[in-house]
């Protein structure tokens, strides 16, 4: 007979063993449905991340776009300076 469930082990230090334990008995249930909630909970938010990372993403290109065309249009003289100094920058700070 087989069960939908998946047996794992995790190991965790002692203090947040003790903190689970309370916690668990301050809700009338088990250490295990604790972790298991957890677990759901972590993957549930997974997606979040990934949308926030993905607004982030959008906002950082619209910036990047409307800044282009603003220099593009009304500083062309300023252009080649800033991309330079964003080169340098680029290679100073990160090694790129």
């Amino acid at each position: 007979m087989t069960t939908p469930n998946k047996h794992c082990t995790v190991r965790i230090d002692r203090s947040k063993y003790d903190r689970l334990v309370a916690l668990a008995a301050e809700r009338g249930c088990t250490p295990t449905d604790l972790l298991r909630l957890a677990v759901d909970s972590f993957l549930s938010a997974s997606h979040l991340l990934s949308s926030s990372q993905r607004r982030i993403a959008r906002i950082s290109e619209f910036q990047q776009l409307a800044l282009d065309i603003i220099i593009r249009e009304q500083f062309p003289e300023y252009r080649d300076r800033i991309i330079a100094e964003t080169d340098k920058r680029l290679e100073q700070y990160h090694g790129a």
